[in-house]
Order: C-alpha cells, then sequence, then structure tokens
C-alpha cells in the first residue's frame, strides 16, 4: 500500500488513530519505519497528509494539515459481473485508476452462481475498494451498486446514469473506433468474457449508447478495463 487508510471508527483523539493488525504490519515490516518516523496517512473520504507513529501505542498522530486526493475520473463504470477470481483485482484497478461510480449488473454470459460468492459480501466489497485506494494514494471510496437483474437496470437505472454522460457500450462487432481523451463525462459498459449478446447491446443502443471497439483484438475483461479508461480519459 503506499498510504495508510484510516476511517473515522479509528479515530481516538483529535489527531490520533489507531492502526489495525494490518497496518501495524504494513508499517513495520514493508515500510520497515521506527517509532517517531513521519508516514504518509489519509483519512477515508477527506484528505491525505503526513503522521508520526507511535509504535508503543500502535498509533499514529497527524501534524499537518490535510491535502486534497488526486482528481476523480470522470466515468461511471458499469461492469458485467466477472468471475468471483477476477472480480478482486478488477474492483482494485478500477478504484485505483479513479472511478467512483461502479455498477456491477447481471449478463445473459455470467453465470448465476457467481452472485452468491462470498466475495459478494459488504465487506469483502469494502476492502477490495480500500486496497484500491491504498494503491493510488486516493481517500474518496467509490460507489458501488448491484444489479441482479438485467433489464430493470437498463428501463429504470440507465437512463437517469445517461444525462449529461457520454454512452459507451464495449463491443467488438459492429462498432466504431473507441474515441479519445473524450471532453465530456462518460458512461462506459463493459460485458462479460463471452461479450454481450444481441438483445443487451439493443438495449443499450436503444438506450442512447454507442457500441466502440478498441481493434481487431479481443481482451480479456481485467485487461480492457484499464485500457478503456486510460483512453476515454487520460492523464486525470
Amino acid at each position: 500500500m503506499n498510504l495508510i487508510l484510516l476511517s473515522a471508527t479509528q479515530q481516538s483523539s483529535e489527531t490520533t488513530y489507531q492502526l489495525n493488525d494490518r497496518q501495524v504490519q504494513h508499517v513495520e515490516n514493508i515500510l520497515k519505519k521506527q517509532d517517531g518516523d513521519s508516514i504518509r496517512v489519509g483519512i477515508l473520504n477527506q484528505g491525505i497528509g503526513q503522521g508520526v507513529y507511535r509504535r508503543d501505542a500502535g498509533s499514529v498522530t497527524i501534524h499537518n494539515e490535510l491535502l486534497s486526493p488526486p482528481p476523480v475520473l470522470p466515468c461511471t463504470l458499469v461492469l458485467a459481473l466477472p468471475r468471483p477470481n477476477m472480480l478482486k483485482r478488477t474492483l482494485m484497478n478500477v478504484t485505483a485508476m479513479g472511478v467512483k461510480e461502479i455498477h456491477l449488473i447481471h449478463s445473459s454470459k455470467v453465470e448465476k452462481s457467481y452472485w452468491q460468492s462470498p466475495v459478494l459480501q459488504p465487506q469483502s466489497l469494502h476492502e477490495f475498494l480500500i486496497e484500491g485506494l491504498e494503491q493510488a494514494k486516493d481517500t474518496s471510496l467509490p460507489n458501488l451498486h448491484l444489479h441482479p437483474r438485467f433489464r430493470p437496470f437498463v428501463e429504470d437505472t440507465l437512463p437517469d446514469l445517461l444525462l449529461e454522460r457520454t454512452g459507451l457500450v464495449a463491443h467488438p462487432y459492429q462498432a466504431q473506433a473507441c474515441p479519445v481523451a473524450l471532453a465530456t463525462p462518460s458512461l462506459l459498459a463493459i460485458g462479460p468474457e463471452g461479450g454481450w449478446n444481441d438483445f443487451e447491446v439493443e438495449s443499450f443502443t436503444q438506450a442512447g449508447m454507442t457500441c466502440v471497439h478498441l481493434g481487431p483484438r479481443i481482451l480479456k475483461v481485467e485487461t480492457a478495463v484499464p485500457v478503456l479508461l486510460s483512453r476515454l480519459h487520460p492523464a486525470l
């Protein structure tokens, strides 16, 4: 982790926070910090600063004004639920890149059993997002929404999400080249490993979205996600 990310529940005084076991182990075993050393910290949904590590207490005392986290990536991500063993990496990468609105949805090629996976428990999802923030030195927690049914999502939720956003569907067939450096906020829909089916593509396009591709190569979801995000909103 590149940032010790602290939450309000860890606050013991105005400027002091208790570290959890994982954070203490990282500070001592990875960062090799001693008592009184300075470490980079962040307060969840607030800012970033420097703190003094107190080894005996297992705490950190913040000693400077908090600075703003990195800018938000102006993209709302709609993602067909990945395989459980891929979900953690995908959410961490998306969070590290600065996406703050994530919608996991069902698709015909998503196994229904995926929705019963323990990795979808709120605590597990929260930990994935936290790890992504720690990697990117960010403090702003994304909003993560689960939609286990496709049709209600496209009929009831999608229209509001598309307001004042450029809607794009990652689809390798009958599509145009993915744009670069959009000047407007976007909504990007990325399908499962087997891609969206015809009904799903039609539902997105009828809602006003455009199909885009990355060329003739078919990429895995965990590769396509960062490539598309960095192409649409580079250097933010």
